[in-house]
């Protein structure tokens, strides 16, 4: 099939999560002998030079380059109206041409968009089928953004998630189908009641990147993988830091703490000056810190969707501890392949308990990694992709009447 793939980061290098699922499908597709034709935004001159490496893996692909001080602004301009904020972010004139154009240079026999953000280039199309992948409802987070940030800032973050709610809705009746990364957040998007067939697939883990070490980890140092300027990692480490990290270090003083990811606000080097506490900032490879690790902690108050985090240190074979909304977007087991704490006291236990027992680290370490083998392997989510493809579109390019054949596995 010919296949025009919209997505709202450039997608290569699968680095960060907005990328990582969008590559996957990419390369998945392409390997399955389709022809896709992938659209999308960069940011800056690197990006755009990293980005050349998608090349193996597509037949073609469309960057246009925006800026951000003129994004903020198209931004500030949808502020009174009733089209969201982030639309304007990740809206681009030179896009909407270059994807017009190629709606009119040749026959395509399916659209997929991954992000609701730049499902706006293509909503309009009503002779090709279509996909929306929401990912995460964006909304959702909007709307649990609100509830941590002062006023007026909360208004503001509150008026954005009801107009992407019905943007949501909207654009949900102008797809075939409509998908998500969870069971949690398919049933936030079916619950919306618009109609439209929708469906959910996974996020996936390169288990044989992000595998097991050979070299003996430290009992005594916990890590944080994210992205430092994304504000749930914020929220979540300065949170750690003031009510969890004194109770673990008055138990274990020895305790040390790595804070690893890219481009930490100036708040987030500062909790470098606690005692035992590294922001190390950008590195090369995130799989040394991890590894070195009794645990990886994701203690997140906010979190919608898959955290890419938990499923890679669950793959190196590094126990897990989460909350219990981070926990939901991942398919394991509370007890059996990680651990849920959302106090601080339950989140020391938990530390403590896997730190100060070797055996039941190694039990932990295991049954993770195991269970991202099984559930969270990306051929097993891009299986489940062909079945929601196939439900809308046979090979030969018919369509599928999805409202009579959706259903969730």
């Amino acid at each position: 099939m010919n296949i025009l793939y919209l997505c709202h980061r450039f997608p290569f290098p699968p680095k960060r999560g907005g990328k990582i699922r969008p590559f996957n499908m990419i390369r998945h597709l392409s390997a399955a002998g389709h022809r896709v034709t992938v659209c999308s935004l960069v940011r800056a001159e690197d990006e755009g030079v990293e980005g050349q490496g998608i090349a193996p893996h597509c037949e073609a692909f469309e960057m246009a380059r925006v800026h951000n001080p003129v994004q903020f602004l198209r931004m500030i301009v949808r502020l009174p109206l009733t089209t969201p904020s982030s639309m304007g972010y990740f809206y681009s004139p030179a896009l909407r041409a270059r994807v017009d154009t190629l709606l009119a240079s040749r026959r395509w026999d399916l659209i997929f968009v991954h992000c609701s953000s730049v499902a706006q280039y293509v909503e309009h199309v009503q002779d090709i089928p279509k996909i929306l992948d929401f990912g995460d409802m964006d909304s959702q987070k909007w709307l649990e953004y609100a509830n941590y940030k002062p006023f007026p800032l909360s208004l503001g973050y509150r008026l954005e998630g009801y107009k992407m709610l019905a943007a949501e809705k909207r654009l949900a009746r102008r797809f075939d189908i409509c998908t998500a990364t969870t069971r949690a957040e398919w049933e936030t998007l079916d619950g919306y009641g618009t109609g439209a067939a929708t469906d959910w697939f996974p996020n996936g883990v390169d288990a044989e990147f992000f595998s097991p070490g050979e070299q003996p980890y430290d009992a005594d140092t916990v890590s944080f993988i994210g992205r430092m300027d994304y504000y749930p990692n914020q929220e979540c480490m300065a949170r750690f830091c003031a009510d969890v990290w004194p109770l673990l270090r008055a138990q274990r003083p020895a305790m040390k703490l790595l804070i690893i990811g890219a481009d930490p606000s100036p708040q987030m080097r500062q909790l470098g000056e606690l005692p035992g506490v590294t922001v190390t900032g950008s590195v090369p490879d995130v799989r040394p810190y991890v590894r070195q690790s009794a645990v990886m902690v994701a203690p997140l108050a906010i979190a919608r969707g898959t955290q890419n985090k938990i499923l890679e240190a669950m793959a190196m074979g590094v126990p897990v501890v989460t909350s219990s909304c981070a926990a939901g977007g991942v398919d394991a087991e509370d007890g059996a392949h990680l651990l849920v704490a959302d106090t601080p006291q339950e989140i020391v236990a938990a530390i403590l308990r896997v730190a100060g027992d070797a055996q039941e680290r190694e039990r932990l370490a295991r049954a993770g990694r195991e269970r991202m083998l099984s559930h969270h392997a990306w051929p097993r989510s891009m299986q489940r992709l062909d079945g929601i493809i196939a439900r809308l579109v046979d090979p030969s390019g018919t369509k599928h009447n999805t409202k009579q054949e959706a259903g969730v596995a």
